[in-house]
């Protein structure tokens, strides 16, 4: 990401063949990045995450597995078959963040997870 942008969301494309950048961004507003997670469907993402360790401002790049219940069991077993293929492509990633409601992606819980 070389620091240009703060996430990028990713999807499948309709034919469900192939992973595509569905939208990237420069707002380093995490509320907006969460509401970019859609609340019926699946996504993956990853996200330069900022927090402050106590003892200065510290970044990690996340990987994001968004699969929310409310989202289709297929749809939920395809994300699932291919989030490794997507991984193992994707370097410097210091944690995996799965999630499938809004408390389990929330600031406070990702900061516990990655501090």
């Amino acid at each position: 990401m070389k620091k240009q942008l703060k996430y990028i969301i990713f999807t499948l494309n309709n034919t469900k063949t192939e992973v595509v950048v569905l939208k990237t961004s420069q707002s380093t507003d995490y509320e907006k990045f969460l509401s970019d997670l859609p609340e019926t469907e699946c996504r993956w993402a990853i996200y330069d995450f900022e927090y402050d360790n106590g003892e200065g401002k510290r970044n990690k790049l996340l990987f994001y597995s968004w699969s929310p219940d409310t989202s289709r069991i297929k749809e939920k077993m395809v994300y699932a078959a291919s989030k490794d293929a997507l991984r193992k492509a994707l370097d410097g990633i210091a944690a995996e963040i799965q999630g499938t409601d809004s408390s389990e992606v929330s600031f406070e819980t990702v900061r516990a997870k990655v501090k």
